[in-house]
């Protein structure tokens, strides 16, 4: 589940580790399914204790711990996990551990509760490689009109669809590409080759204000309780959904009903008096 807006708001929670030694890399007891770990935690422990983080970055939805060694340790959450300080939500499914020295932060750990996540070690032309142009679109937050349609503007996929294409533009998932599209008055089956300039501009201006408002709420936490913040407490923008798990609500923009259909198999939630299918 964790889009855009959560991943940043973990990145902006365990800031406090810029400028701390790693001292100790551990993989904590857990009886659920394993996360994905590489390489081997041997070898892992070996290329980073003893070196410094000296940057925290987000690349998609993705948290980048950067090191001084040039290495980039991803803390890929996927659909349950998290990244934090502090208590976890339940160490029962703790995952990482790691301790730092020198930093705000003495530790920081990663979480996950189905064991979907993964944690990567990089080397500069490794991650070069995973994460270039061709692999990872612009950010959300920074997109721009031209972008959207010089990477999806001759598509035949609806615009829902093309949203998720983590190629096209990063970050951007299921609950707000429903919200951004809403926004911006877009019918979500609508084709890409189809928009107009006006419609990919309305849909570019959409994306920045719905993720950075998400971001000032620190994300969305839905009915399963998954998603916490830094300080283990609940996201604020899922009370500020218009669509997203709103069906047969009234839409907040007019007198329609909110509905539901399915798109290449996830859920998607509309207003088809705001988002008429022109």
């Amino acid at each position: 589940m964790p889009e855009l807006p959560e991943v940043e708001t973990m990145r902006r929670g365990v800031l406090g580790a810029v400028g701390g030694e790693l001292t100790g890399f551990e993989r904590t007891p857990c009886p659920r399914k394993p996360i994905g770990l590489t390489p081997r935690i041997d070898r892992f422990r070996r290329r980073v204790v003893g070196q410094r983080v000296v940057a925290v970055d987000r690349v998609g939805k993705r948290v980048a711990l950067r090191l001084d060694s040039a290495d980039t340790v991803i803390l890929e959450p996927r659909m349950t996990g998290l990244v934090g300080s502090g208590d976890s939500p339940d160490p029962f499914y703790l995952r990482l551990r790691l301790e730092l020295r020198g930093a705000a932060l003495d530790h920081l750990w990663f979480w996950d509760r189905r064991g979907l996540g993964v944690v990567r070690l990089f080397s500069p032309e490794e991650f070069a490689a995973a994460f270039g142009a061709d692999k990872l679109g612009p950010d959300g937050l920074v997109v721009s009109t031209t972008d959207f349609r010089q990477r999806l503007g001759h598509s035949r996929r609806a615009i829902k669809v093309a949203l998720l294409d983590q190629k096209a533009v990063a970050g951007i998932g299921n609950i707000y590409a429903a919200e951004i599209l809403h926004l911006a008055g877009v019918h979500p089956a609508a084709r890409c080759d189809l928009l107009s300039a006006k419609q990919w501009g309305r849909i570019a201006d959409a994306t920045h204000a719905v993720l950075e408002e998400a971001i000032r709420c620190e994300g969305s936490s839905l009915g399963d309780g998954t998603y916490r913040n830094a300080l283990n407490q609940d996201g604020g923008y899922q009370n500020q959904h218009r669509v997203y798990g709103r069906s047969g609500a009234p839409c907040p923009a007019c007198d329609g009903e909110v509905q539901k259909i399915v798109q290449a198999q996830r859920s998607t939630f509309f207003c088809p008096q705001c988002q008429t299918r022109r």
